[in-house]
């Protein structure tokens, strides 16, 4: 299964940065060792449920720390007896379209 989430204070700090918080789930989720694709709005992890929604409470978790309202979205491509699609997906786009300039 793909899960890309994103995870942030609801309250951030004065200048309305939630950086810090997020680098604090971010952490959390490269030391899972799943597989991940990190962007500005959203990161993807790939893996069993079990081990998805473990990641996604444990980043969760890890912003409550700064902040005691936590706002979450999440959206998943649950796909039974498919792996990699975390690159294959865009593997498939690539070689339609080519590579991006």
């Amino acid at each position: 299964m793909l899960v890309a989430f994103s995870v942030a204070p609801s309250v951030s700090n004065p200048d309305g940065s939630v950086h810090n918080s997020v680098a604090k789930a971010i952490k959390v989720i490269r030391e899972s060792g799943l597989p991940r694709e990190e962007g500005s709005m959203f990161t993807t992890i790939e893996g069993t449920w079990d081990e998805c929604f473990d990641v996604v409470r444990r980043a969760t978790e890890a912003v409550q720390e700064d902040s005691d309202r936590v706002s979450l979205v999440i959206k998943c491509d649950i796909r039974k007896g498919y792996t990699g699609q975390i690159t294959a997906k865009l593997d498939r786009i690539t070689e339609i379209l080519g590579p991006q300039q």
